[in-house]
């Protein structure tokens, strides 16, 4: 597994370059001559703020990328926005591109060519192969049990039963164990029926101080939910709301006929559990009213920050639990 950083920002980067890549560009290039040793060394004078385990994670992940990684391995990555993970074949060595993928205060130079198969839905695997897959750690070795699920689902045949149980490489920190649960959140919405992730926006919504009117069922014009600030929707700000609620990413002729049925004096809220087109977000930040584009993984964030303010129906949808964890 190599994740396309968080909310897999490099994703769409992974598979257009036909390439995956892992950061740490400040301890420099290693790969002609890997030396976990020195690796760590370089990442406590690279990260002098960080403890000694946090770089030896680090070093540990570069050294595995260059000298573990294989030709001819199996590869994964997730795209979270459409709940996809991609599966490729490692086609050739590591190599270290100066300056690659970089955004300004970031890059990945660590680069290992794929030849990418397909795709395979999260919400198609196991349980416990989705809590393996939940790990934050930048890269980590898949149990034999998950790649033979997920190569068993790319092929479209039964799979194995006996499903991978939880892999004790991919827990650990409290960062990784927040990330993990936001993964397990993900997948609880994921499971609302479409009526019901209606509801629980406009649940949502009225968490943040919205009063909230869902259409009812048939034609809507484009408007799912209406929220204002008074129970009469004589206030403004006026947010009008369109729910999707499919596998599929929402594209700009969906945007393009919601913003065409919208008032000069509307705001726009687009929620899409399967992401959007780049075409779609284009079109949104080019519309001729305030529009915000919300995916499944912004959603989960949300429901988080405010999920304390949730009245009981809307709770009972995705039933939660606060957990308190030590600081060490």
């Amino acid at each position: 597994m190599v994740r396309a950083e968080r909310k897999g920002v490099l994703f769409d980067s992974f598979i257009e370059g036909e390439i995956v890549a892992i950061g740490w560009s400040e301890i420099g290039d290693f790969t002609a001559s890997p030396n976990l040793e020195r690796m760590f060394a370089a990442c406590q004078r690279a990260f002098p703020e960080n403890t000694d385990f946090t770089n030896k994670i680090a070093a540990g992940q570069v050294y595995r990328f260059i000298t573990e990684v294989a030709e001819g391995d199996h590869v994964v990555s997730y795209d979270p926005s459409r709940r996809v993970y991609a599966v490729g074949m490692i086609t050739g060595s590591a190599s270290y591109r100066i300056g690659h993928l970089a955004d300004g205060e970031h890059s990945w130079p660590n680069v290992r060519p794929v030849k990418w198969i397909d795709e395979v839905k999260r919400d198609d695997l196991s349980q416990p192969a989705r809590n393996t897959l939940g790990s934050l750690l930048t890269l980590f070795q898949l149990k034999p049990s998950v790649e033979s699920e997920i190569l068993s689902r790319l092929k479209g045949t039964p799979v194995p039963s006996e499903p991978a149980d939880d892999d004790p490489e991919a827990a650990g920190t409290e960062i990784d164990m927040e990330e993990r649960s936001i993964e397990f959140i993900s997948d609880m919405v994921a499971r609302l029926s479409p009526n019901q992730m209606e509801e629980f926006v406009a649940g949502l919504l009225r968490a943040m101080g919205y009063a909230t009117r869902i259409s009812p069922p048939g034609p809507d014009r484009g408007e799912d939910i209406r929220a204002t600030p008074d129970a009469l929707g004589l206030q403004d700000p006026r947010i009008i709301v369109e729910v999707k609620h499919r596998a599929g990413a929402i594209g700009a002729p969906d945007l393009r006929g919601f913003l065409g049925g919208r008032h000069s004096n509307d705001k726009g809220l687009y929620v899409s559990t399967g992401g959007f087109t780049k075409d779609a977000r284009y079109e949104a930040a080019r519309a001729n009213i305030p529009l915000q584009l919300l995916t499944l993984e912004d959603l989960v964030e949300l429901v988080v920050q405010y999920y304390d303010r949730l009245d009981v129906e809307t709770r009972a949808m995705v039933p939660l639990k606060r957990i308190y964890w030590p600081i060490l």
